[in-house]
């Protein structure tokens, strides 16, 4: 089972969308460890964008991430960076299949409502980013032997 990160962003949670995007990843299977509403400092937002920080969108991006609150989740499910990423989609709606959360609800080609890690290396720091110890939760939901085949001892 794997962790990842993901954040719903200020254009997400401006537009009520909290509740439908992370109803699609409940529904898919992945189970919520974490979860935290917040506003996020300049000072966070400069370190979890730290590998932009030559990049001419990098002022912006920092701008438009503190500019409203967000939604910070840890999710966990086998394989959840690659099952999350291709449920959002490509970074940008307007180029996003339909059928995924920015293919869905984003046509913008700055707003893209959600950022997940891309690597297991990136959720492990991300995370460590947003959440203190004990702040994600292992626990056991009563429906997961419905959603895993379990009969060879590991999730299928």
């Amino acid at each position: 089972m794997e962790t990842t990160l993901i954040i719903l962003k200020p254009d997400a949670v401006q537009r009520g969308l909290m509740g439908k995007i992370i109803s699609r990843f409940e529904d898919k299977g992945l189970q919520v460890v974490g979860a935290k509403f917040m506003k996020i400092t300049d000072d966070l937002a400069s370190q979890h964008y730290a590998d932009h920080r030559e990049k001419p969108f990098y002022a912006g991006l920092v701008s438009f991430m503190t500019s409203s609150p967000v939604l910070v989740l840890a999710l966990r499910g086998n394989g959840a960076i690659a099952v999350c990423r291709s449920m959002m989609g490509a970074t940008f709606g307007f180029k996003a299949d339909a059928g995924t959360i920015r293919g869905d609800f984003g046509v913008s080609s700055s707003f893209n409502l959600i950022h997940g890690s891309d690597s297991p290396e990136a959720a492990e720091k991300e995370l460590a980013l947003f959440f203190s110890d004990g702040d994600i939760i292992d626990w056991s939901p009563a429906g997961q032997g419905w959603v895993y085949d379990m009969s060879s001892g590991a999730p299928e």
